[in-house]
């Protein structure tokens, strides 16, 4: 009985607290990583869009991790990938048809990026190096932890975006009427995705100045 007690590990144990913190920033999947790219440039013009895909992308890592690690044990590893694919693609239609359903604008908006979620490399990376070798728990919470990380990305490149490039937020009109008038423009190049791969890069750069270990350990 004490035997048991011993190797029951706490549901929030600091082990279990590091899978969601650490992907937050100094393992960040985008940033440190450098993975789920193509997305942030295509869906980050409004804040919105990227709001709706982060939390898309929430739901199919963090449910996606959940069934291969039940799977895991039973599962040829001739056939893994081809699990993980057809376990990721179900995720994603379901969440497209939700989406559809409830938030039609802007999944038009978002358009064939949702569908695109099954080629994301964060996703399957997740499920092939974590999801498969741990319980359902921790690949639960480490599910969490990296599409956190990827989706705070999201925001703060599409709030930077919308706002200098369209002077609104959430489509709100933010800058002054009295800005235009003195003769402020909005800029127009920061809602094309060059703009989104340099203000990635800035938060990049920013990141790796305020931690230096990242850069020794690349």
């Amino acid at each position: 009985m004490s035997t048991e007690k011993k190797e029951r590990e706490p549901l929030f144990s600091a082990k279990n607290l590091r899978l969601i913190k650490e992907p937050l920033g100094a393992n960040n999947p985008i940033t440190v990583q450098v993975l789920g790219i193509c997305s942030a440039l295509a869906v980050t013009a409004k804040l919105k869009p990227a709001i709706v895909m982060s939390i898309s992308v929430i739901v199919v890592l963090a449910v996606s991790n959940v069934i291969i690690s039940l799977l895991r044990n039973g599962l040829p590893p001739r056939i893994r990938i081809i699990v993980q694919l057809v376990v990721i693609a179900t995720m994603v239609i379901l969440v497209d048809q939700v989406l559809k359903a409830f938030v039609y604008d802007v999944s038009k908006q978002l358009s064939v990026f949702v569908g695109l979620i099954i080629t994301n490399c964060i996703i399957m990376g997740r499920l092939e190096a974590f999801a498969m070798g741990n319980k359902p728990w921790p690949a639960f919470l480490d599910g969490i932890g990296n599409a956190l990380g990827y989706g705070i990305i999201l925001v703060i490149v599409a709030f930077f975006r919308e706002l200098l490039g369209s002077g609104t937020v959430f489509g709100l009109q933010i800058v002054p009427e009295g800005f235009y008038d003195f003769g402020y423009q909005n800029n127009g190049l920061m809602i094309l995705p060059p703009m989104a791969l340099i203000t990635v890069g800035v938060i990049i750069w920013v990141q790796r100045y305020r931690n230096r270990e990242l850069i020794e350990e690349n």
